[in-house]
């Protein structure tokens, strides 16, 4: 339907809508904020003046509606209400930065600075920019929380109102909005906005599931009240003789989670077994915890003596709230007719802080001087997004999965409770102490037991880390390192010994070349970069610094060099453009695909309902008459592969082949001495940085034999290696053995 109405209609319209705007304020305004507040309004009034939405309505009612959001659903101040009211200002209209300071203060205009740069970031289809530009965004965050709160409103609203959008434009921005910005909101504790957020972005992702579970909720909302009702009856006897006030509550579960559900379990709707949750809310005199905690317990004990609770489904978030400041009791039982009932019991407080997130928060924890999980995620967040090494790309996929994760809860030796998200390993637990104790682990005891770094942790478990001074971390950690903190620290520590490791390649390639009569020069770095198809002279000296690139090789690429008919050819041809060999960025060169926990190279197949290229991440599935097809994690069958044929899936990633390591096997022999360990393992460990897995002498009457397990990433720096062994006194024999 066309929009129509006349300019008078409008503008009672727009005073209507900044009346009700003022009505709905979380907080208590001052003279001062009103006047503020009308002050922005009137400046965004002026200023958009002349501008309309893609609906014909006046410009103006979306920055008014994403006030409306801001202070009413989220339940922030003043300033962010006006820097609501101004954030498109500058962006669309010739206002400056400057204007809106010197009008409202420093700190309206850092927030509208803030909201500006997000939207002049560039729309790119790249990932590469778009994961930089995000990173950008991110960087506002912790300067100034209320920039990114705003930005989720000013999107909550652009979603409600999309419908007069080309589909695919629909879909691109749902698809953001799924991908960053739900998962932004829930990580702030905005669990309504997010819920939204996620219900918004199914509807123009995939509309026809989407329409087809809202049928259907809407089918059952009858039936869902009176079963509220039913529930709320039998416990109410128990409820109304405690000394407190309370609401029961009921509400369905989010499209978006009931879709998710029944793709995670492979299940139809009607098998979806907690579609909906009752929430019982109570309100307790004064701010006594003490109080506040017994309560909460009491109506567990009241629920539970009518309903017989799921023991593993007890979810304590009041003794050890989730680090976005979320505090509940979570219980689930079996109701009336057989169903089960998820119960969510919450003082006001506590519900405040779910439903407002951030604002209610930190409203609570300046009157109770209580620290917050949130500030320590910011400065671990400042961190991450400082580190420029760390590619962009894999910095978003990194921060995503801090973003959903669920939490456990992991006790230092000293008593100290460290949250870490859901499949968390010793490593990250090391990583989430301190840096150089990531950095120098070298294994754990969980609960008094030694364990590996790749060992996962438990909510309940006691963890004391074992550290070496001689430990550097491995490109294997990054296998079950799950933290963007962990994995962004072991990245740079790689990268860092990368460099190192080039540093000396180019040394010995230096060398190599004098003794054959070559000089290394930018003309003769461009030559061997091409020769060796890399992309960098960095990929060059690294692959010298490991031994990828071998003597021959490099014979090779010398004799074409000497061969004068060669280069009278070759300066008639057309001369092709060399890479610009000053860019020293090794970027990723996926070109070889592992399979299973041995990493072995076997034959595949590519399948075609996704389509996997390298480096994404995949899994092999072992068909009947193709041999192994491999398949990207998210492939739209994966879940029914899975689900079907665990038994025929098997792991699979790819890598960087320059960057392998392969264990292997050597076996020696000779006269034992006193110290020929320790001879071994510093040629090993210090002189060559091998990485020694199993080390096993024996020694009978002055002879020793033993076998010794070692990482390397390749056959040359075996062999040197085994001819290094061979110089200690006492050895006699060094060999590859290919068994243990």
């Amino acid at each position: 339907m066309a929009y129509k109405a006349t300019i008078e209609e409008e503008n009672k319209e727009i005073a209507s809508r900044y009346k009700n705007l003022l009505k709905g304020t979380y907080q208590q305004l001052s003279k001062e904020d009103i006047v503020l507040i009308r002050n922005a309004f009137e400046l965004a009034v002026e200023a958009h003046s002349q501008q309309r939405r893609k609906t014909g309505e006046p410009y103006i009612y979306h920055p008014i509606a994403v006030a409306k959001i801001v202070a009413d659903e989220i339940g922030l101040g003043a300033v962010s209400i006006a820097s609501a009211l101004l954030h498109d200002v500058v962006e669309d209209t010739p206002t400056t930065i400057e204007e809106i300071e010197k009008q409202f203060g420093k700190t309206v205009a850092k927030i509208v600075n803030g909201l500006t740069k997000i939207s002049h970031l560039k729309k790119e289809h790249n990932a590469s920019i778009q994961a930089e530009n995000f990173r950008k965004m991110l960087l506002t965050l912790h300067d100034d929380v209320r920039v990114i709160i705003i930005k989720i409103a000013d999107r909550l609203h652009n979603m409600q109102t999309m419908d007069a959008m080309r589909p695919e434009k629909q879909a691109e921005k749902a698809s953001e909005t799924l991908y960053i910005y739900a998962p932004l909101a829930h990580r702030l504790g905005l669990y309504n906005i997010k819920t939204e957020l996620e219900d918004l972005g199914l509807k123009y992702t995939e509309p026809d599931i989407y329409n087809a579970i809202l049928n259907k909720i809407t089918e059952s909302k009858e039936e869902q009240e009176a079963y509220i009702k039913d529930f709320s009856n039998i416990i109410k006897e128990s409820l109304d003789t405690e000394p407190f006030d309370y609401e029961i509550k009921g509400r369905s579960k989010s499209i978006y989670s009931i879709r998710k559900k029944m793709l995670k379990q492979d299940v139809t709707f009607y098998e979806v077994y907690d579609k909906f949750a009752i929430r019982i809310i109570y309100d307790i005199k004064g701010d006594d915890e003490k109080e506040e905690k017994f309560n909460a317990w009491k109506i567990y004990s009241i629920v539970t003596d009518h309903f017989q609770p799921n023991p593993l489904r007890l979810r304590d978030w009041i003794t050890n709230p989730k680090s976005t400041g979320y505090e509940a009791l979570h219980i689930t039982v079996m109701g009336p007719k057989g169903k089960w009932v998820e119960v969510q019991i919450r003082s006001t407080r506590m519900n405040e802080i779910a439903e407002k997130g951030y604002a209610a928060h930190y409203k609570y924890k300046h009157q109770n001087e209580k620290e917050t999980g949130l500030d320590d995620w910011l400065n671990k967040l400042k961190e991450t997004l400082e580190n420029q090494e760390i590619n962009a790309v894999d910095f978003v996929e990194n921060f995503k999965l801090s973003l959903y994760s669920k939490e456990i809860f992991v006790f230092t030796p000293n008593g100290e409770l460290k949250p870490l998200p859901k499949g968390a390993t010793a490593l990250d637990f090391a990583f989430s102490i301190h840096t150089e104790v990531g950095m120098t682990c070298r294994g754990a005891k969980v609960n008094g037991k030694l364990k590996p770094l790749s060992h996962v942790l438990n909510s309940g478990d006691q963890v004391e880390i074992i550290t070496s001074k001689n430990q550097k971390p491995t490109i294997g950690w990054l296998d079950f390192a799950v933290t963007a903190r962990a994995r962004t620290k072991i990245k740079a520590a790689l990268k860092e010994n990368e460099k190192i490791i080039a540093a000396e390649g180019k040394e010995l390639l230096i060398r190599k070349l004098r003794h054959l009569k070559l000089t290394l020069n930018e003309k003769t770095v461009n030559e061997l970069v091409n020769h060796f198809q890399l992309k960098t002279s960095f990929d060059l000296f690294y692959r010298f610094g490991t031994g990828a690139i071998e003597n021959n090789q490099l014979k090779d690429f010398a004799s074409t060099q000497s061969n004068s008919f060669f280069n009278f050819f070759k300066s008639k041809v057309k001369k092709v453009p060399l890479p610009n060999i000053h860019k020293e960025i090794l970027t990723d060169k996926y070109d070889l695909l592992v399979f299973g926990k041995e990493e072995e190279r076997l034959d595949y197949t590519h399948s075609i309902c996704c389509n996997p290229i390298p480096g994404d991440k995949v899994f092999g599935f072992i068909t009947i008459n193709d041999g192994i097809k491999i398949h990207k994690k998210d492939c739209p069958n994966a879940v029914s592969l899975r689900a079907k044929f665990a038994y025929r899936i098997i792991k699979a990633k790819w890598i960087d082949s320059s960057k392998q390591e392969f264990k292997a096997i050597i076996s020696l022999s000779g006269v034992d001495h006193v110290g020929i360990v320790n001879e071994l393992t510093k040629i090993i460990s210090d002189t060559l940085h091998v990485n020694i897995h199993n080390l096993n002498i024996a020694s009978n009457d002055g002879i020793f034999q033993g076998k010794i397990t070692v990482s390397v990433k390749n056959k040359t720096q075996l062999k040197t290696l085994t001819e290094s062994l061979k110089k200690i006194e006492g050895i006699e024999k060094v060999t590859r053995s290919y068994k243990n």
